[in-house]
């Protein structure tokens, strides 16, 4: 029990990182691409949404995955910008935007891995008896967010 918390503050420091390289990312190509600005809303209040929702993980799945949608039509519009693929602080924040979303994925394996393990405690045989009104938790279940980085990494 007090390890979920302590697991999902992993998560959400990692999803944090991503939330925080995310406006460098998109001021990086204003300076390319200033009339996409539609896409560069929709990033931006994508970010300020999922940053709210970092309360728990069933709040955060939705907004990670428009986040995730938002920020895959940004990179869509950048490969039309050879300029900006080609710049070296636009490739620098791709590279660590990419290496944010491995730890982003280990962070939620070892958060699913103790909802797993404190969901199967609340099933089994004695600890059931004393759960005293416990419930199962929620995983992060974010299998299903494909946040790419336009790098294919």
């Amino acid at each position: 029990e007090n390890v979920i918390p302590e697991s999902w503050s992993n998560v959400e420091v990692q999803l944090k990182r991503r939330h925080d390289l995310i406006p460098n990312l998109v001021e990086t190509a204003k300076g390319f691409a200033a009339h996409e600005s539609g896409v560069f809303e929709r990033v931006v209040k994508a970010r300020a949404e999922a940053m709210d929702s970092l309360v728990n993980a069933e709040m955060a799945v939705d907004s990670e995955r428009e986040l995730a949608a938002a920020t895959q039509s940004f990179f869509a519009v950048a490969e039309s910008y050879p300029e900006l693929k080609s710049n070296a602080n636009f490739l620098a924040l791709q590279k660590e935007l990419a290496m944010t979303e491995d730890r982003i994925a280990a962070a939620r394996r070892f958060f699913n891995a103790n909802i797993r393990d404190f969901n199967t405690m609340l099933e089994s045989f004695p600890a059931s008896l004393m759960a005293g009104g416990r419930t199962k938790q929620a995983y992060f279940d974010a299998e299903e967010i494909h946040f790419s980085t336009g790098l294919g990494l």
